[in-house]
């Protein structure tokens, strides 16, 4: 009778790892594993751009809005051993009165915001969701734009709760920016932005 056999022990990825990945790749590190994902396709990158810039004049510049909000595309977040990229994330100005000169933040943000992808879409809500949650952010939404809905959670007793589910071409109010009305049609590919 041989000898019982054993897998070869593989290495948790670094930040190394993740820094050596090529310029058109976004990189995580979740639980030790890394996760490089393509760029954005155009039907991601519409939605988290008029989404930011729907936010943007209202909750940072306070043009039309209550202002008191940094928002920032693609922010690289630290969470212990975890590395996290959020499409959007956004924090309230009272937690983070300036944004530091940095590569990467280890301040939870207060709300993030996951545009989902095919290729992205498990990754987004399956691993990263509940590591947000422990981080301490508070507010998440959900963006799918091929099923074109908007579904917004908040944190309750520790876990994730859905708040409101949104889809087409809605006219929504969603917390924590529900001071403004936005068209959630105008995220959409086959839709005109004016």
């Amino acid at each position: 009778m041989g000898s019982p056999s054993t897998a070869p022990s593989r290495r948790p990825a670094t930040y190394q790892d993740l820094v050596a990945l090529p310029e058109h790749q976004v990189g995580e590190l979740i639980a030790g594993e890394l996760y490089a994902s393509p760029r954005p396709a155009s039907r991601h990158a519409k939605a988290a751009s008029i989404l930011g810039m729907d936010l943007g004049n209202p909750f940072q510049r306070g043009r039309g809005g209550p202002g008191g909000w940094w928002l920032i595309f693609e922010p690289e977040l630290h969470f212990g051993e975890d590395v996290l990229v959020p499409d959007l994330a956004g924090w309230r100005q009272d937690r983070m009165p300036t944004i530091p000169d940095v590569s990467y933040f280890e301040l939870a943000p207060d709300w993030i915001c996951e545009v989902l992808s095919p290729s992205t879409a498990k990754l987004d809500v399956v691993l990263k969701l509940p590591r947000y949650g422990r981080a301490g952010v508070e507010h998440a939404w959900i963006v799918d734009p091929i099923h074109r809905m908007l579904q917004v959670f908040h944190q309750e007793q520790g876990r994730w709760v859905l708040a409101s589910s949104f889809s087409g071409d809605d006219r929504v109010r969603a917390q924590p920016f529900d001071a403004v009305e936005l068209e959630l049609g105008s995220l959409w590919m086959d839709t005109r932005t004016p």
